[in-house]
C-alpha cells in the first residue's frame, strides 16, 4: 500500500521532472551541436565566408571546455533531479513519513540556491556566446539579416551548420526554463519550511498545560 504524498511535495516532483527534461534537452543539443563542428565549441567564435569555396568556415572557437562545462552543469541537474524522484517514488511505495524535517529543507534551498547560480552563468555563456558568433555570421555575410538563416549556407568540410543556430537556441531556452522551474521550487520549499515552522508553534502551544499555570493561580486557603 503507498502512502499518499502532501500536494506541495507532489508539485515539487513535477516540477524536479521538468528540470531533468530540460538538462536532459540542454546538454543534448549543445553536444550535438559541438559535434557537428568536429567538436570545437562555437560559443564565442568567429566565422569567415571562404569565396573561393563559396562556403562559410569556423575561424576561430572557444575552449571546447566551456561547452563541456555547461553541458556538465546540465547533466549533473539532470542527474539530481533523477535521484531525487527515485527516492521519493521509493518512499511513497515503502509507506515511509513523506514530511521532511526543517534542517533538511534548509540543506534543499541551499542546493536550490546553488543549482540557480550555476544555471544563470550557463544561460548567460550561451547567449553572449551566442550573440557573439552571429554577429561574426552577420559580418561575414551581409546578404543575411538573421543568424538563423546560416543555416541555410554551405560550410566548409568538416563542419555542418545546418543545426547551429537552433541547436544553440534549444539550449539556451531549456537552461532558462530550467532556472525559472528551480525558482518555482525554491518558492514551494520556502512554503513548506514555513508550514513546518507553524507546526512547531502548535505542537509547543498544545503542549503547555493548563495545570503548569494552577500552582500560580491557586488561591491561597483560609485558617
Amino acid at each position: 500500500m503507498t502512502m499518499a504524498l502532501p500536494w506541495l511535495l507532489v508539485l515539487e516532483l513535477v516540477l524536479y521532472a521538468g528540470c531533468f527534461i530540460c538538462g536532459i534537452i540542454a546538454a543534448t543539443s549543445l553536444t550535438l551541436t559541438q559535434g557537428h563542428f568536429d567538436g570545437r565549441c562555437i560559443l564565442y567564435g568567429s566565422v569567415y565566408y571562404n569565396m573561393s569555396a563559396q562556403a562559410l568556415a569556423l575561424e576561430s572557437s572557444s575552449s571546447p571546455s566551456l561547452c563541456y562545462f555547461v553541458s556538465f552543469i546540465s547533466i549533473c541537474v539532470a542527474i539530481y533531479c533523477f535521484c531525487l524522484l527515485l527516492y521519493w517514488i521509493y518512499s511513497s511505495c515503502a509507506d515511509e513519513d513523506p514530511s521532511r524535517a526543517r534542517l533538511w529543507l534548509n540543506i534543499s534551498l541551499l542546493v536550490c540556491a546553488v543549482i540557480v547560480f550555476f544555471l544563470v552563468v550557463s544561460g548567460c555563456i550561451l547567449r553572449i556566446g551566442r550573440n557573439h558568433l552571429c554577429l561574426s555570421v552577420l559580418h561575414s555575410l551581409p546578404s543575411i539579416t538573421e543568424c538563423e538563416e546560416a543555416q541555410n549556407e554551405t560550410w566548409i568540410s568538416p563542419y555542418t551548420g545546418d543545426h547551429f543556430y537552433s541547436g544553440l537556441h534549444s539550449a539556451e531556452r531549456s537552461v532558462w526554463v530550467n532556472f525559472f522551474f528551480w525558482m518555482l521550487i525554491i518558492v514551494v520549499i520556502s512554503v513548506q519550511r514555513h508550514h513546518v515552522s507553524d507546526f512547531r508553534g502548535l505542537g509547543r502551544d498544545a503542549a503547555w498545560s493548563p495545570d503548569e499555570t494552577q500552582p500560580f493561580l491557586r488561591h491561597p486557603s483560609r485558617l
